[in-house]
C-alpha cells in the first residue's frame, strides 16, 4: 500500500508500475469539495492515475462511474463521469472496463441527509426492483474483481447497473 499525494501525483509514479490491473473508485462530492475540487478530484486525479498506471505496464483498467454518465449532460455530476470515461479509455489500455452504478448502498462515517433519505427508499424498493435504482458497494467490489477474472468483452467493456448485479453475485 502506498500513500500519495495527488496533487504531485507524478512524483509517486513508483506506486503505479508494475501492476498488471489497476482499480480506480476515485471520487468526492460536490457540496464536499465545490464545483471545481469535484473536477479536481473526479476527473483530474484520476485521468493522471490512469496514465501513470498505463506507463508503469498496467493492462487491464477498471473505473468506477456512474449510472446515467454522458459527457454532454446538463449535470456537471454526470457530465464530468462521462469525460472522464472517455480520457481513461483515450489513455490506451489493452483493456478497459467501466462500471456504471446506480445509487450505491452503504454505510458511510460522514452524514450527507439526503443519500441518507435515498439509502433508505432505494433499499427498500430494492426489495421489488434488487437491480433498478441501487446496488450494495460490496456487489460492485465483486463486480470489478470478477471483471478481470473473465474473458472481457472487447477493448471497452462498460457494465450498467443490471450488469454489475448479475456479475457482483457470479
Amino acid at each position: 500500500q502506498a500513500v500519495v499525494d495527488f496533487e504531485r501525483l507524478s512524483e509517486h509514479a513508483a506506486a503505479f508500475r508494475g501492476h498488471d490491473v489497476g482499480f480506480c473508485c476515485l471520487g468526492t462530492t460536490r457540496s464536499k469539495a465545490g464545483a471545481a475540487g469535484f473536477i479536481r478530484v473526479d476527473r483530474d486525479y484520476v485521468v493522471r492515475a490512469a496514465e501513470l498506471a498505463r506507463a508503469g505496464g498496467c493492462k487491464h483498467f477498471v473505473l468506477q462511474s456512474s449510472q446515467g454518465a454522458n459527457e454532454h449532460s446538463r449535470f456537471l455530476y454526470l457530465r464530468v463521469k462521462g469525460e472522464v470515461e472517455n480520457l481513461v479509455q483515450a489513455v490506451g489500455f489493452d483493456r478497459c472496463t467501466i462500471l456504471r452504478p446506480a445509487v450505491l448502498l452503504c454505510a458511510r462515517q460522514e452524514f450527507r441527509p439526503m443519500e441518507w433519505i435515498a439509502q433508505r427508499v432505494l433499499g427498500a424498493v430494492a426489495w421489488v426492483f434488487p437491480t433498478a435504482y441501487s446496488v450494495p458497494v460490496e456487489t460492485v467490489a465483486r463486480a470489478m474483481v470478477a471483471s478481470v477474472l473473465q474473458p472481457g468483452g472487447g477493448k471497452v467493456e462498460v457494465l450498467e447497473n443490471e450488469a454489475i448485479h448479475q456479475l457482483g453475485k457470479a
